[in-house]
C-alpha cells in the first residue's frame, strides 16, 4: 500500500487500449445484427428474431431448412465450429450464392451479411430449393421409359 501512487496513469491508459479495440468491434457487430436483420425479413421471417440469443439459431434453422436437434450440436463444443460453417454454407445457398460467398460470410461477416441482406438477393427456399431453377429429378414427372425411348413421356 505504500506504493500508491495516485497521479499514475497506468488504469486510463488501459481504459482508453479498451476503448480504441472495444468501438470497432462494437460497429462491426452492429453491421452484422443489421445484416441478419435484413436477411431474417427477406426469408419471410420476424427481423427482431435475429436480435434474441438462441432463438435467432431457431428461426436460422427453419430458413435453412434443418431440424431442430442441430441447434444440440451447434451448441456441443466439438461440433460447433463445423455446424456453424455447415449452416452458414445453407445460408448463402438459400439464398442462390456458391461457397465462395460462404467463405466471405466466415471471414467478413460485417461486410457480407449486409451485401447478402441489403443486395438484390431473393430467398428462394431452405438450402436453395433446388439452387435457383434447378428442379432435383422427379420420376413421377415426364418419365421416360429406359427400354423404349420411342414412347411419349407419361404424365
Amino acid at each position: 500500500m505504500e506504493n500508491y501512487d495516485p497521479s499514475n496513469p497506468g488504469a486510463p491508459f488501459i481504459f482508453a487500449i479498451m476503448g480504441i479495440f472495444m468501438i470497432p468491434g462494437l460497429i462491426a457487430g452492429v453491421i452484422c445484427a443489421i445484416g441478419m436483420w435484413k436477411i431474417f425479413e427477406k426469408a419471410g421471417k420476424p427481423g427482431w428474431a435475429s436480435l434474441i440469443p438462441i432463438y435467432n439459431l431457431i428461426v436460422l434453422l427453419e430458413i435453412i431448412g434443418k431440424p431442430m436437434w442441430w441447434l444440440i450440436v451447434i451448441f456441443f463444443p466439438c461440433t460447433s465450429f463445423i455446424f456453424a460453417i455447415w449452416a452458414l454454407n445453407l445460408l448463402s445457398k438459400s439464398f442462390g450464392q456458391s461457397e465462395g460467398f460462404t467463405i466471405g460470410m466466415i471471414l467478413l461477416p460485417y461486410i457480407f451479411f449486409p451485401i447478402l441482406g441489403f443486395g438484390k438477393y431473393q430467398y428462394i427456399g431452405p438450402a436453395g430449393a433446388g439452387f435457383a431453377g434447378f428442379q432435383p429429378y422427379d420420376p413421377s414427372k415426364d418419365y421416360r421409359d429406359p427400354f423404349n425411348p420411342n414412347t411419349p413421356p407419361q404424365a
